[in-house]
């Protein structure tokens, strides 16, 4: 018991302090960083609330795809910072309103606990289990049997925002040499080699 409060508090100050820098990190490199840090975290608090099946997808989801592709993104783009940063002043007022609506959503949940005791012991009443079935495979058989219909229209709406995206971003450019495979594979041998009889002591 002791052992699993001092790996809490390790990995709640941690993820606190990256999520910090994440926001005060001047280089936006560092940043993400942070970020990658922050996600593995949370996942480690996560296998101590005993949801591993939600510190794997933080671990693979978040930090194997979405972070990597937020530091390769701004590695490759050439992204100038001070001018994004010079509408702060103008966006201001909607970001401050945005915050005090979060601020005080969190008082309602927080004093909702308060208030009522028997909300949170509603929240953290674990599921219950039919043999020796570990939380993936409860979940697993919750989402392909009560909620089957509404993950596959996830699945559905998400492959449709990947095709919009490749659509969007496949464009072809004048003057850009491609790879034209259709073509390569109807050369015929004819075509592309060509027999030279050297003499002796002469070039090509």
């Amino acid at each position: 018991m002791v052992l699993q409060a001092l790996a809490f508090y390790v990995f709640a100050a941690v993820a606190i302090a990256a999520g910090i820098m994440v926001v005060t990190a001047r280089n936006p490199v560092h940043s993400v960083l942070f970020l990658i840090l922050a996600f593995f975290n949370a996942a480690g608090l996560f296998v101590l609330m005993g949801a591993e099946f939600l510190a794997m997808i933080l671990v693979i989801v978040y930090v194997g795809a979405v972070a990597v592709l937020f530091l390769f993104v701004v590695m490759m783009l050439d992204i100038d910072f001070v001018e994004l940063r010079q509408g702060f002043v103008k966006y201001l007022p909607i970001g401050g309103l945005i915050g005090i609506v979060l601020l005080v959503e969190l008082f309602i949940v927080v004093g909702g606990w308060v208030t009522l005791p028997e909300t949170k012991a509603a929240i953290t009443e674990p599921v219950a289990r039919q043999g020796n079935i570990s939380n993936t495979a409860m979940l697993g058989r919750l989402l392909y049997t009560k909620y089957v219909y509404l993950f596959q229209a996830a699945g559905v709406i998400l492959f449709v925002a990947m095709i919009g995206a490749i659509v969007l971003t496949l464009r072809e450019r004048v003057g850009v040499r491609r790879q034209k495979a259709a073509r390569q594979i109807q050369r015929r041998r004819e075509e592309s080699v060509q027999l030279v009889k050297v003499k002796p002591g002469e070039g090509i």
